[in-house]
């Protein structure tokens, strides 16, 4: 089972944290299902930005991003060319590293 390495963040998950996860699991499934709170306020339907995460380490691993996936990440908060949806990025067998942004479109909308 991949390792999903989460860096620290203040809100989510202050320590950071190494969750495993099946071949085939959702970034954002895997977090939530170990216990950190990632936003998705669609649920995880594609249709928001709020799971978006940057992935530090194994990029090339997961899945391509799909054409309604990279719509959605031009309007996400701190946008890198490493972005995904956690939602629509699928673990294959490698290890990874995520980081979740410091602030996710609602959390600048809240705070503007």
């Amino acid at each position: 089972m991949p390792i999903i390495k989460i860096l620290p963040h203040p809100e989510y998950c202050p320590e950071g944290a190494e969750v495993n996860a099946p071949t085939g699991t959702s970034i954002c499934e895997a977090m939530l299902e170990n216990g950190i709170p990632i936003e998705h306020a669609c649920d995880m339907s594609c249709a928001c930005t709020t799971c978006h995460v940057v992935v530090r380490e194994g990029f090339s691993t997961l899945n391509v991003p799909d054409e309604t996936e990279e719509d959605l990440l031009d309007r996400a908060w701190g946008l890198e060319p490493q972005s995904r949806l956690g939602c629509q990025a699928f673990l294959a067998r490698q290890n990874i590293v995520v980081e979740i942004p410091k602030y996710s479109i609602n959390h600048a909308r809240e705070n503007h």
